[in-house]
């Protein structure tokens, strides 16, 4: 596949990076001051801009299957979309940062406006990003949430605490519900698909996937589900913070946004029905005490700032507060949010990605989603015409990966030993990253 940036920015390598092994990878960006990084990657880059006839010849579009826009200018990327499609019949993709344009498209597209069909599709990363958390808050305690097959079925994510009584435990000792699997396991930042004799330590972080039902009897069996999440504080009232702010709200869930710009605050106020605004600064440490911050089931910070996110969940931690969400720019401060006890550190670039892979995703094959950022995918795959039903304990795929959820005639099955796999069925696949198309290429339509 031959694929074409236009922007030299961390989005524009962290997409370079993830598919330049496998494609023909062209960046396009007029300050060659932001190809330090690109310099690393086995890829072509092209100095000017992706409006010019001259630079997108260059660039070959007219055989690329996939254009994306992401320079930091929601314009300009518009107008290269717009032009790429003039001169070819690449697939575009188009990042924005502002909610108009995404709501403006959205429009566009349902009124079949001729400047809609120039964008196949948008990408506005802090409306992932908010998805994301929102998932998170709902269930207690999870460190990620993802749902399947209508909600049906679903993927969480838990740490294992000191006192868990799964502490020292080999998996096939656990008794976890059934139509429960564990798929995953993070253990001192490395993630492996675990095998019955796995020993659980403390500090792991184990993914399940299973039923949707199946996984509340275990979350209120071990991990303490029936703490329902009733009070938040949002540190930061900007896109992301208002957006998490409306869907919470939805849930009558007691919100309180600190947000330090007075206008902003008193724009919050406007919006927001039954939100608690307070104007001031969350790193203030007196605001946080006199505000009973440490009453908060859940502190999410999410401002633009990585510092201040750092230490404002940093002082939350302090003051006791048990579940501590923070939003990093940077990719490279994950691990040190991490390390230094944050409880989830969410990223909009890891969010993007995600997106993008879904977008490159074969005829039979999707990403449903990433975790541990990146490290993990889940696959959506449809078994091809021409596969022969074997029974799951039959079925040698050349790595490590678990079938955990069959979606059949619309009905849901978490699969056993003696469960067949079937042509027509679409399978739901966990794995890590670097072995992702290994699985792909073992389902691959014949």
């Amino acid at each position: 596949m031959k694929i074409v940036i236009y922007g030299a920015t961390e989005f524009g390598y962290l997409i370079a990076k993830e598919f330049y092994q496998q494609h023909d990878v062209t960046v396009i960006d007029k300050d060659p001051a932001n190809t330090d990084d690109f310099d690393k990657l086995d890829i072509s880059f092209i100095n000017g801009v992706a409006v010019d006839i001259e630079v997108l010849k260059q660039a070959n579009i007219k055989t690329a299957d996939i254009f994306i826009a992401c320079t930091p200018n929601d314009e300009a990327n518009i107008v290269a979309c717009t032009v790429v499609k003039k001169l070819s019949k690449v697939k575009t993709i188009c990042f924005v940062t502002k909610e108009e344009y995404k709501n403006i498209f959205a429009v566009l597209k349902e009124s079949d406006v001729a400047i809609s069909s120039s964008i196949d599709s948008v990408i506005w990363p802090e409306e992932l990003l908010t998805e994301e958390i929102f998932r998170i808050v709902t269930v207690a305690k999870a460190l990620d949430v993802e749902n399947f097959a209508g909600g049906k079925a679903k993927l969480l994510e838990y740490k294992i605490e000191e006192n868990s009584v799964l502490v020292d435990k080999k998996l096939r000792d656990c008794s976890f519900p059934s139509e429960t699997l564990i798929v995953g396991l993070t253990r001192s930042g490395e993630l492996f698909v675990p095998y019955g004799e796995t020993v659980l330590k403390e500090g792991d972080k184990v993914i399940f996937m299973g039923s949707s039902h199946s996984l509340d009897i275990l979350a209120g069996k071990f991990f303490h589900e029936k703490n329902v999440t009733k009070t938040i504080t949002i540190i930061g009232g900007g896109n992301v913070g208002l957006m998490l702010a409306k869907d919470l709200e939805s849930l009558k869930v007691k919100v309180k946004i600190i947000e330090k710009n007075e206008k902003r605050a008193e724009y919050l106020s406007e919006t927001l029905s039954n939100a608690l605004i307070l104007n001031g600064d969350g790193t203030n440490l007196e605001l946080l005490n006199e505000e009973e911050i440490a009453d908060s089931d859940v502190v999410i910070s999410v401002t633009n700032n990585d510092e201040k996110n750092l230490l404002c969940s940093l002082l939350a931690k302090q003051l006791g507060v048990k579940r501590v969400i923070s939003r990093v720019s940077k990719m490279f401060n994950i691990p040190l949010f991490e390390q230094v006890g944050i409880d989830i550190a969410v990223s909009t670039k890891i969010a993007a990605l995600h997106e993008i892979k879904n977008e490159f995703s074969q005829t039979n094959v999707g990403i449903l989603a990433t975790v541990e950022q990146g490290k993990g995918e889940v696959l959506d795959i449809v078994i091809p015409d021409n596969f022969e039903t074997k029974k799951l304990m039959n079925l040698t795929m050349p790595t490590r990966a678990v079938i955990g959820i069959i979606n059949r005639n619309k009905h849901v099955i978490i699969p056993k030993g003696d469960t067949l796999i079937m042509a027509g069925d679409e399978i739901i696949v966990f794995t890590k990253n670097e072995d992702a198309q290994k699985i792909k290429d073992f389902f691959k339509v014949g």
